[in-house]
């Protein structure tokens, strides 16, 4: 009984052991035939950049200054008596802006006058004492240390008047600056002191004026836009045609010139500091936000791209390239600005490679694909924005 036991349980361990064989056996076709079917490179669509010459651009954010700006203040001490002009106004260099109270310095004037008189009456004493020293002394009627001393004494009263001379038109001109008249021509800002007030000389702000017209707009652009760095060429000395819109504004419709590049990058920032200067005829206002756009250099042809073809990995923008092996790249690329809806590629590319267009998500680097052309690189943008749309 146990032998049949036994020899009912090794049957029973050999068909599970057969069983199982077989299931291996199974896996293993099934495993084999896998490996024969293996799926095929995944298709892409792919697109020949466009190249052709384009006019780039670079956009900067600034505001303009004025080209000149003037802290008017009184160059002498005194009472403010009168003021000749209304607030904001549009005034003329020379035009008569306050008056100090001249009384006090027309009485200086008037003290220097005197002055004058009296160096002029000492000095003709003492030419008239010399000459009659002179005549004596040609009858050796009088010393010699006699007649140097009268000829010093005309020597002082010579210094003595030109002192006084001096003296009264320091006096002249300070009664003149109690009239105080526009520097520059332009826009007044308010009154800052009212009459009545004392005002100190150097010191005291009466008011403000800034010319108009022309009026300079200041930006600050990456040292990478300097000349020979690859974009538009900040030259110094070379006016460049620029382009403003102002807030608000759709178009950039204001044209001027690019008249200045600072000559130090900033550390801090990594930018220079340009100015353009524009004709002003009521439209700008020093202070007032607006965005400069600038032109490239004179350059050979650009590489043109679909947006869609571009990826980002963290701060770095990049393509796929297939290869002509059909293997996928991975290629960095320097992006320029927007040309009539494709991306002006600066580096990178050549214009000669297939990029992947479509299918991005089934191109991994390194990866063989099968690659189909698209249409050219404007039309596949068109399509695109209209897909979007």
């Amino acid at each position: 009984m146990s032998r049949l036991r036994e020899a009912g349980e090794t049957t029973s361990w050999l068909a599970a052991a057969g069983v199982s064989l077989a299931v291996l056996a199974l896996a293993g076709c099934g495993a084999k035939a896998q490996d024969d079917d293996a799926a095929p490179p995944p298709p892409v669509t792919v697109a020949q950049p466009l190249v052709q010459p384009v006019e780039e651009w670079s956009e900067h954010t600034g505001r303009f200054v004025a080209a000149q700006s003037v802290d008017v203040r009184p160059r002498v001490s005194g009472y403010l008596q009168q003021i000749h002009f209304t607030d904001g106004q549009y005034v003329q260099k020379g035009q008569l802006l306050f008056t100090i109270d001249p009384l006090p310095l027309q009485a200086q004037v008037d003290r220097a006058k005197a002055d004058v008189g009296q160096a002029e009456a000492r000095l003709a004493r003492a030419q008239s004492e010399f000459d009659r020293a002179q005549a004596l002394r040609e009858a050796d009627a009088i010393s010699a240390e006699e007649f140097d001393a009268r000829r010093e004494a005309v020597a002082q009263s010579k210094s003595a008047k030109a002192a006084a001379q001096a003296a009264l038109r320091a006096n002249d001109l300070d009664l003149g600056y109690t009239r105080v008249y526009a520097p520059i021509s332009g826009r007044i800002s308010d009154r800052r002191v009212d009459g009545g007030n004392l005002v100190q000389a150097g010191q005291t702000v009466l008011t403000t004026i800034v010319s108009l017209d022309p009026i300079h707009f200041e930006f600050s652009a990456p040292e990478a836009l300097l000349s020979g760095a690859g974009g538009p060429a900040l030259t110094p000395g070379a006016p460049r045609e620029v382009a403003l819109k102002l807030e608000g504004e759709s178009d950039f419709a204001h044209h001027g010139k690019l008249d200045f590049v600072d000559n130090r990058i900033d550390p801090s920032t990594g930018t220079i500091r340009g100015r353009a200067v524009f004709q002003n005829k009521g439209e700008f206002t020093p202070g007032q936000y607006g965005r400069v756009r600038l032109l490239a250099a004179a350059s050979g042809p650009s590489v043109l791209l679909p947006e869609a073809a571009i990826n980002t990995d963290q701060s770095r923008k990049y393509v796929l390239v297939v290869n002509a092996k059909n293997l996928v790249e991975y290629r960095p690329v320097e992006l320029g600005t927007t040309y009539q809806g494709l991306r002006v590629i600066r580096s990178g590319l050549k214009g000669g490679e297939r990029v992947v267009v479509n299918g991005l998500q089934r191109a991994i680097p390194g990866q063989p694909v099968k690659p189909e052309f698209a249409r050219p690189a404007r039309e596949a943008a068109a399509a695109q924005a209209k897909t979007a749309g």
